[in-house]
């Protein structure tokens, strides 16, 4: 049993590994171009995993509330946008990414996407706790099913924090390492909700609509600027993006 929770919650963090790893085969490049469709890619991955990875979750379980089921999604949400509009300005006040406004974009939607991994980690912690008290093999399999989903999920995830910031300047190991480390607080946070599950699990839907606040809003502030430019061709990585995630959440549950 041991060795089946351990491989459940690591698997989605192998996914980002993964999907990190793209940046091992990209060429140097950093035409406006490039720009334009990371961002448009970025964008429609991070728009499809908010609506449905995070807010529509969030809604499920928020039923109990009845006609107030609304609010928790609402207010997790609204404090996810103002979040990230405090933490944008401080890492503005920050000098680590020098003055490239590309690479503290890059900076911005890598932070997001890890704040996103934290609700998704809890969730998978949360099905694997509660094996404990229906260990069949259908619950097995199912807790297992929905690792390797959420991994698959995390392919694009990966590529989305790594290859901007290699093609805004920063060396391959070193983007790939900021891209594998944005999933490594998902198994931190599946064993938090393990250990913690009565705490965490009526906090879900809050979590889930706060991830998809700090999304949107890299969406809207930072990824738009970027594609606007080419609107065309960045417009079309966007749709590309935005149905690659929807498939890839719809078909994996």
């Amino acid at each position: 049993m041991l060795l089946t929770v351990a491989t459940g919650i690591l698997l989605p963090f192998f996914g980002t590994v993964l999907g990190s790893g793209a940046v091992f085969i990209m060429k140097k490049n950093r035409k406006a171009a490039l720009t334009d469709c990371l961002a448009g890619f970025a964008g429609g991955v991070m728009l499809a995993a908010s609506v449905w990875s995070l807010l529509i979750p969030s809604l499920e379980k928020s039923e109990d509330y009845g006609r107030l089921s609304f609010l928790p999604p609402a207010i997790g949400f609204g404090a996810g946008v103002i979040f990230m509009l405090f933490s944008e300005k401080l890492i503005s006040r920050l000098s680590f990414y020098d003055s490239s406004e590309v690479l503290k974009n890059s900076f911005v939607t890598a932070f997001a996407v890890t704040v996103h991994n934290i609700p998704e980690g809890m969730a998978v912690g949360m099905v694997y706790a509660a094996l404990s008290g229906a260990e069949t093999a259908g619950a097995v399999a199912g807790a297992i099913s929905l690792s390797l989903g959420i991994a698959v999920q995390n392919i694009p995830e990966g590529a989305i924090v790594s290859m901007p910031l290699f093609s805004a300047g920063k060396g391959k190991l070193k983007s790939f390492l900021c891209g594998a480390l944005s999933g490594a607080v998902e198994p931190v946070a599946a064993m938090a909700a393990i250990l913690l599950v009565q705490f965490f699990s009526p906090l879900m839907s809050y979590f889930l609509a706060f991830a998809a606040g700090t999304m949107i809003y890299v969406v809207m502030q930072e990824l738009s600027e970027e594609m606007r430019e080419e609107k065309g061709r960045g417009m079309l990585f966007f749709a590309s993006g935005f149905i690659l995630m929807m498939s890839l959440d719809v078909a994996f549950g």
